[in-house]
């Protein structure tokens, strides 16, 4: 579908799409989904202050997306599929901000070192890298400096064509909010609605220690989606109260 159209199509948003010119595209393809319902308490030490936690039913949530990201480019440039193509995992919660509902990154690992590099330095998300393999049944990542591991083996189910709320509200999120170190950056997107399908874990190990007390059983809901194209906006930044913790 043409970036043109994709715009055009917006009724499922939560509020209007931005009117500036769009700055990124790029395609978040063959998704799997791994959502964990979290304690707040424990949550509330990996976010900044300025940003409120999203809950559901009173509850916060932590999802493991592991995807490939194709063909990201600057609006007017073409892809560099070298650059432009690598497998990615995004550990993030649910927040709010400025009257939007958004995610923030608890990390985002990288499957190339390069990719990673111009990422971090052009978004300032807290892009790493990790060595990551991908066939059609496996997802796997190695982070030799932190020792992270994650291993997903699954199979992919049939399509989920009637969404609960609890699926919407895992995976409709227009907003990406993130903290540097004298600004909280918001990021707006958009794309056409995440199509789901049901997956089949047949092994998963999810080994980060840093998450040990926030992540300690199995997956509360899984997913699967074979990707959006996504549009994104430039970075807009709020200053940051001058006694949080770097």
């Amino acid at each position: 579908m043409s970036i043109r159209e994709i715009l055009n199509i917006t009724e499922h948003r939560p509020w209007k799409i931005p009117t500036e010119s769009w700055k990124f595209y790029q395609e978040w393809n063959n998704a799997i989904f791994l959502h964990w319902q979290v304690e707040l308490s424990e949550l509330k030490k990996f976010v900044p202050k300025e940003l409120e936690i999203d809950l559901f039913d009173g509850k916060p949530w932590v999802s493991v997306v592991a995807f490939t990201m194709e063909k990201i480019r600057p609006k007017n440039l073409p892809t560099f599929p070298p650059i432009s193509n690598f497998d990615e995992i995004n550990i993030r919660t649910y927040i709010k901000s400025n009257n939007k509902t958004g995610v923030y990154f608890l990390s985002i690992e990288g499957g190339k070192k390069l990719s990673c590099k111009i990422a971090k330095s052009m978004s300032e998300l807290p892009y790493r890298f990790s060595e990551i393999k991908r066939t059609e049944h496996q997802y796997k990542s190695n982070n030799l400096e932190f020792n992270d591991t994650l291993n997903i083996e699954f199979a992919v189910g049939k399509e989920i064509t009637k969404k609960t709320e609890l699926d919407q509200w895992l995976t409709e999120r227009y907003a990406l909010f993130q903290d540097a170190k004298k600004s909280i950056n918001e990021f707006e997107i958009h794309h056409l609605e995440w199509e789901v399908n049901e997956i089949d874990l047949k092994n998963l190990e999810f080994n980060y220690s840093r998450f040990n007390k926030l992540i300690k059983s199995e997956p509360n809901k899984i997913q699967y989606s074979k990707g959006v194209q996504v549009v994104a906006w430039g970075k807009h930044k709020t200053e940051r109260s001058t006694n949080h913790n770097d």
